[in-house]
């Protein structure tokens, strides 16, 4: 009898030793990484793996692996990539980084990706879109344009390939727009465009037209009305009391530059652009201010910029953090999903509070809750 209990715990204990490991693997979460390791956005790539680095050690949780792999921004190699990490039993990937790089990877099946771009629209039904994407970015601004009770609202937008974009945020954030306009990038073709939708010629011409009149009045005070007209451009008003510009940098500066020609003053109506993600040189254009635009939450990204320079000396992406919040994301899904079950999770209605701000995921789709921000007199005040 002691003999048959010493082989049956022999065995047990055998047993649990073989088995230990493979129990240790199937509870790991494998996250395959899509990105450019090398090529001219090699660098892109390095940083978001620390970034997927940096979260993994901020969880303290040996439950996720991550497996990189490189897709030289090629969509042919991005799909190559995908089929490899599938044969490691990988279904959740995190990437790829650009829009282009998506359109073979249908034909990875059983696999959801996490990418990174803030296109929405022509997605292979098993790509999310994570990235900060119009209709969170439009959703924001209705919710200033509510709160001021502002009415009349024109929409500017370059004639660049992500207009559909604007239009699908314009629809799914319900907010409130007068008309929307397209305009040449080209500075000469924007000016005149710019000219055509605030009217300003018509509005030039009443100026002279008054000047003249007051030349010719017997108005005693006519010396000093008249030098207080030649400092103006324009009398008569635009028919909107808000401009939603949505384009960025030097093209969105050369936008404002032509509404101040032709008499449009942020002093008088409400400037908004798009996310920004606080473009210091926005604060030293004064004769912009005050200017508003919707943005991820600054003191969480200055708090995550210096951990990482801390890290890795150097100044992360914006992509970076967005990495960083996507594998804590798929943690947090981990802990309320089964470990087989977490792409599925994203079809149910979730809420996440990352570094960047709100996850609100729901039917394979991601939106961002934003913060809202205001330069005015060289500073950078937060709205909401």
């Amino acid at each position: 009898m002691n003999k048959i209990f010493k082989i049956v715990f022999f065995l047990i204990c055998n047993l649990f030793l073989f088995l230990a490991p493979c129990m240790s693997n199937d509870d790991k979460i494998k996250i395959g990484l899509l990105i450019p390791l090398s090529g001219e956005n090699a660098e892109i790539g390095k940083q978001i793996v620390k970034a997927t680095r940096l979260a993994l050690s901020d969880i303290n949780s040996n439950k996720i692996e991550i497996f990189p792999k490189d897709t030289q921004s090629d969509a042919n190699k991005t799909l190559k990539s995908a089929i490899e990490l599938k044969q490691l039993g990988i279904n959740l990937i995190l990437g790829p980084v650009f829009y282009e790089n998506l359109i073979y990877l249908d034909e990875v099946k059983d696999v959801t990706f996490l990418s990174l771009t803030n296109k929405t629209l022509d997605l292979p039904k098993n790509v999310i879109s994570t990235g900060i994407n119009s209709t969170s970015q439009l959703k924001t601004i209705k919710k200033f344009i509510d709160q001021n009770e502002i009415n009349k609202t024109i929409f500017l937008t370059p004639n660049l390939n992500y207009d559909l974009e604007i239009k699908k945020g314009i629809k799914e954030s319900k907010i409130k727009n007068l008309k929307q306009y397209f305009y040449d990038i080209e500075p000469t073709k924007l000016t005149k465009q710019i000219e055509e939708i605030t009217n300003y010629e018509v509005r030039k011409q009443n100026l002279i037209d008054e000047i003249t009149r007051i030349e010719n009045s017997d108005d005693p005070n006519k010396e000093k009305k008249i030098k207080n007209l030649e400092k103006r451009y324009t009398i008569g008003n635009v028919n909107f009391d808000s401009v939603i510009i949505a384009d960025f940098d030097e093209s969105l500066k050369s936008v404002i530059t032509s509404l101040l020609y032709t008499d449009v003053s942020p002093k008088d109506k409400y400037f908004i652009s798009f996310n920004q993600w606080f473009d210091e040189s926005l604060l030293v254009e004064s004769a912009s201010q005050p200017i508003y635009y919707p943005s991820i939450n600054e003191e969480n990204l200055k708090k995550f910029e210096e951990k990482f320079f801390q890290q890795f000396n150097e100044t992360p992406n914006h992509l970076s953090l967005l990495s960083y919040d996507l594998v804590g994301l798929i943690f947090y899904l981990s802990l309320k999903n089964s470990i087989f079950d977490i792409s599925k999770a994203f079809k149910a209605k979730n809420s996440f509070k990352g570094k960047i701000g709100i996850f609100d995921i729901e039917n394979n789709k991601i939106n961002h809750r934003l913060n809202f921000y205001k330069i005015e007199e060289g500073v950078l005040k937060e709205i909401f």
